[in-house]
């Protein structure tokens, strides 16, 4: 019994450093070598700095508004091409009634003071911006709160 015991461990050692990267558990439960990886993979957000550097009437009405702390491209998306290159990248007019609902459908695992809604009973269907500017949500399309 105890040889096969010891077949079977011997197996498991074998089968896990096949199987095992060698860097893994170099920084903790992690794989060491992700993080060159990672760092290898081409850019493609800008930063926030870079969209306000731009845009400012729009950092006008955030940094005002709910979303100040949201940065751009948690929205919008990775957007270093366009601001490599502004006029030949142009991007991608965003649906507010799928955008905005990724974080502010009803959700009880959200903490009471975040602005919630169902989205069907709230605005019928309508796209959020035709009522509510994304910028600063609690501003009305026209401007005024």
């Amino acid at each position: 019994m105890a040889a096969v015991f010891l077949v079977g461990v011997l197996a498991f050692l074998g089968l896990r450093g096949l199987l095992v990267p060698r860097s893994f558990g170099q920084y903790g439960h992690y794989r060491g070598d992700a993080i060159k990886e990672i760092a290898a993979l081409p850019v493609s957000y800008a930063g926030h700095q870079v969209c306000e550097g731009c845009h400012t009437e729009v950092l006008d009405v955030k940094s005002k508004g709910m979303h100040k702390g949201v940065a751009c491209e948690s929205c919008h998306g990775p957007q270093a091409k366009h601001a490599d290159d502004p006029a030949a990248v142009q991007p991608a007019k965003l649906d507010t009634a799928v955008l905005c609902v990724r974080c502010h459908a009803a959700n009880s695992s959200r903490p009471k003071n975040f602005p919630q809604v169902g989205a069907a009973e709230h605005s019928g269907g309508e796209a959020c911006n035709t009522c509510h500017q994304p910028h600063s949500p609690a501003m009305v399309a026209g401007g005024s709160q």
